[in-house]
């Protein structure tokens, strides 16, 4: 399951009280990043917008320059891509896969100092994989899911869990936008 289906499935465990539309410029982002954003992503951001998850998964927005954002400085695509390609480089030899530094793009962070990314090589954005960074493991780690059914698999699937995220999640699933926090 992928794109806005997998959204959907995430709004069934997931409320969207707390969520917020962003009304992103997707044509503005593109242009900047010169690529489509996949399905999912967008529909994430019209449904729940930027914000936690649990209190410890934050989702970015795809761009600093959205009027109020009080994190101008902070995390968003641009700066924890940096920070994931860093890593990339850190912890590429001890991978059994290879990635193209260039195609790494980060769409979310964790409070324990996880990267969620995308890997972009796929002319469908619906096609491309999730790659992480674990910091307990530090490691990378390649996945054949789409953002949101990541999401899903983390949130739902304990031992899927136990070796993708650095934190804790408790036993109540939510979602608070950053403009509600």
């Amino acid at each position: 399951m992928r794109g806005t289906e997998a959204v959907a499935a995430l709004a069934e465990l997931m409320p969207v009280a707390h969520g917020v539309d962003e009304r992103v410029d997707w044509g503005e982002v593109e242009a900047a990043w010169e690529t489509r954003f996949p399905s999912d992503y967008v529909r994430f951001m019209e449904v729940y917008g930027s914000g936690v998850i649990s209190g410890v998964i934050s989702i970015l927005l795809p761009s600093l320059h959205v009027e109020g954002y009080p994190y101008t400085d902070g995390p968003g695509l641009e700066d924890e891509t940096g920070i994931a390609r860093e890593l990339w480089e850190s912890c590429r030899g001890e991978s059994d896969f290879d990635v193209d530094l260039e195609s790494i793009v980060a769409w979310g962070v964790t409070s324990g100092a996880d990267i969620y990314c995308w890997v972009t090589t796929d002319e469908d954005p619906d096609r491309w994989p999730v790659l992480t960074y674990v910091r307990y493991t530090d490691e990378m780690q390649l996945h054949s899911l789409g953002m949101a059914e990541f999401l899903l698999k983390v949130l739902n699937d304990e031992a899927f869990r136990e070796r993708k995220i650095s934190v804790v999640l408790g036993d109540e699933v939510s979602f608070v936008n950053w403009r509600n926090a």
